[in-house]
């Protein structure tokens, strides 16, 4: 028991699940401390991955090495493509998942990694001394000694759910909340605050018409997560539905807002703006005679559902009279109500790059405690900190991703540079060069990196190559192939497009808006040799080649962007550096740099309130 670890994680949700694998799977010794073993990873909200933006951050994870993509590929009831019909940087995987498998496959991927360690209890207690962390301290008295302590506590820090006028200590429903470390974090000068997310209702599906709803089926040719050749993918597919709220479900829900904690004063904390409850859309969108939502499954044998969309602080009365006046619930049975949780929160702005916090030597912290929301914004933030825990036990380099590398590194500066006033959300369009950050190149764009690091490993590293070599080979076919009339004007005509009068590169015709790569296959025989002998999933690589083409002209605009905005980035600014001396600074400039201190200009010159102006004063104070 007094072992000596290099990483005690503490909090096994989806942070903490990806920061104890990645550091294990380094080669540091981690003890990964949770409060209900049942429960790694657990779904707590909606039993899905991925999304707008989330799912790149899914696929980005897998390139990493890291397990999300994998056990959501493993326990997926359902996968579309979200936003086919935008451009590829847009296009986003998400998977309905099995909730309970997808907890169980996480524990049986944790429990299979060596240098690995369990701990049912709950910390109460961070050994801190000269602001520095040397461990942990359970509520069963039992203290583990580690080198780097990562704390990943989702939303039990103070946990209070609200359903109406009721309050229950808890960080989710049937579970305490985690009492001791904000209150001692506050003492060490940590700035915190109080944030508020929510859950709808879970009914009972045999109570539910569903022929009164709109199905809403997967995918007909269903992708996948990871970048591994992985089996059984998908084996039983379920659908999600469709319905509608009206004026009528509005004026029940409008009886409980004296009731409601959201309206009476009892919550104030920060509620999320991008998936708010119910309550909160019929007052803000009162213009609006119904609002839209999704009865998904909650797995393959179970009967169990979750209503998307109508998350809810009401009293269970009320939830339940609602629900029962939606078209095809007239009967149904809720097993439990929805609920509002708030939590305390660390302002990120208190922490390095490294998610290493800047008061207290060796902690990391990681997840819904930075005020974000979300598993995939949880599990980005998590194989950081994990990796960078081990970096720093064995005094490596900073693992640190820019924001033209991925949409982590997009994440990660947002919450460090701009702080938050509400729970961060990621999407496409918080990131400027998100052409670059596409689902389809995530491996492309990261594993090599991991490779170098040691976290991905030597097969996965050899799949990349041989993607590569092979989207490269087809790349440099089509723009050196001259097609002819004879061959390709059938399609041409078929397509309302002009015909061809002579020999042309066949990248000449896939660069037409009304071509695309499957129809040259059909059309000209070479091409389709090689698409046959293309090994594995050859939709993704012909993806690639079809993207690099149409797209290519845009791709490199948005790179020679990135390079110049990147020139920013290696201007370094000392960490002690006084801005106070530096009069030609506003205000505002001197007081925001001086609380976020950024490590380059290029962050210095995303910190809200330093203008365009102060940034030149900062480069010619320093030469540049």
């Amino acid at each position: 028991m007094d072992a000596q670890y290099d990483v005690i994680v503490i909090g096994a949700g989806h942070a903490g699940s990806e920061a104890a694998a990645a550091a294990a799977n380094l080669g540091s010794r981690v003890l990964l401390i949770t409060m209900d073993m049942t429960k790694i990873a657990q779904m707590s909200c909606n039993p899905a991955m991925g999304g707008i933006a989330k799912g790149q951050i899914v696929r980005e994870l897998d390139a990493l090495g890291g397990y999300s993509g994998i056990v959501t590929d493993e326990s997926m009831i359902q996968f579309r493509m979200l936003n086919r019909s935008k451009g590829p940087a847009m296009w986003s995987p998400r998977a309905q998942c099995d909730r309970m498998m997808f907890s169980r496959k996480w524990r049986e991927k944790l429990e299979d990694i060596p240098h690995l360690d369990f701990w049912q209890d709950k910390v109460e207690e961070l050994i801190i001394k000269n602001n520095t962390v040397y461990g942990v301290r359970t509520k069963l008295g039992v203290p583990f000694y580690g080198k780097t302590v990562v704390l990943t506590a989702g939303t039990f820090l103070n946990g209070l759910m609200h359903i109406g006028s009721r309050k229950i200590e808890g960080g989710r429903a049937g579970e305490a909340s985690a009492k001791g470390i904000s209150a001692q974090l506050l003492e060490q000068g940590f700035e915190t605050g109080r944030m508020k997310t929510g859950t709808p209702a879970r009914l009972d599906g045999r109570s539910i018409d569903f022929s009164r709803l709109q199905e809403q089926p997967g995918d007909n040719n269903p992708g996948q997560f990871s970048f591994l050749p992985l089996e059984n993918i998908l084996q039983e597919e379920r659908s999600c539905y469709i319905t509608f709220t009206d004026p009528n479900i509005h004026s029940i829900l409008e009886k409980g807002f004296d009731e409601s904690p959201m309206f009476n004063g009892t919550i104030d904390s920060i509620g999320p703006r991008y998936c708010p409850s119910i309550e909160d859309k019929v007052v803000t969108f009162s213009d609006k005679s119904s609002h839209q939502l999704f009865l998904e499954p909650e797995g393959l044998n179970t009967v169990e559902c979750y209503l998307n969309g109508f998350s809810s602080s009401l009293p269970w009365e009320v939830q339940y009279e609602s629900i029962r006046n939606l078209p095809g619930f007239e009967n149904a049975r809720i097993f439990r109500p929805g609920y509002a949780i708030e939590y305390d929160f660390f302002s990120p702005t208190q922490l390095q790059y490294t998610m290493e916090t800047k008061k207290i030597s060796n902690l990391f912290l990681a997840g819904q405690v930075n005020g974000t929301t979300g598993y995939e914004e949880a599990g980005a933030q998590g194989i950081v900190a994990g990796i960078n825990a081990h970096q720093k036990v064995h005094d490596r380099e900073e693992f640190i991703l820019n924001r033209d590398q991925a949409y982590i590194g997009v994440l990660i500066d947002d919450l460090i540079t701009k702080g938050v006033d509400e729970p961060y959300r990621m999407f496409t369009s918080r990131a400027e060069y998100r052409l670059m950050l596409r689902q389809d190149n995530a491996d492309i764009r990261l594993t090599e990196l991991s490779y170098k690091l040691g976290l991905a490993g030597e097969y996965r590293y050899g799949l990349l190559r041989e993607k590569v070599g092979h989207r490269d080979h087809l790349i440099d076919f089509i723009k050196n192939y001259s097609t002819s009339p004879e061959e390709l004007n059938p399609l041409l005509k078929q397509l309302d497009t002009s015909e061809l009068k002579q020999k042309r590169k066949l990248v000449d015709i896939l660069l037409r808006p009304q071509v695309d790569i499957y129809q040259l296959i059909e059309h000209v025989p070479e091409l389709r040799k090689i698409y046959e002998h293309l090994p594995g999933r050859k939709e993704e690589i012909m993806e690639a080649v079809e993207i690099l083409i149409k797209y290519s002209g845009y791709i490199d605009r948005e790179k020679e962007i990135a390079g110049k905005l990147n020139r920013l980035e290696h201007v370094r600014i000392r960490e002690d550096f006084n801005y106070e001396k530096v009069q030609s600074l506003s205000f505002e400039a001197r007081q925001k740099l001086s609380k976020i201190r950024p490590r380059t200009i290029g962050q210095a010159s995303r910190i809200s309130g330093v203008s365009p102006s102060d940034i030149s004063v900062l480069l010619i104070y320093f030469g540049r």
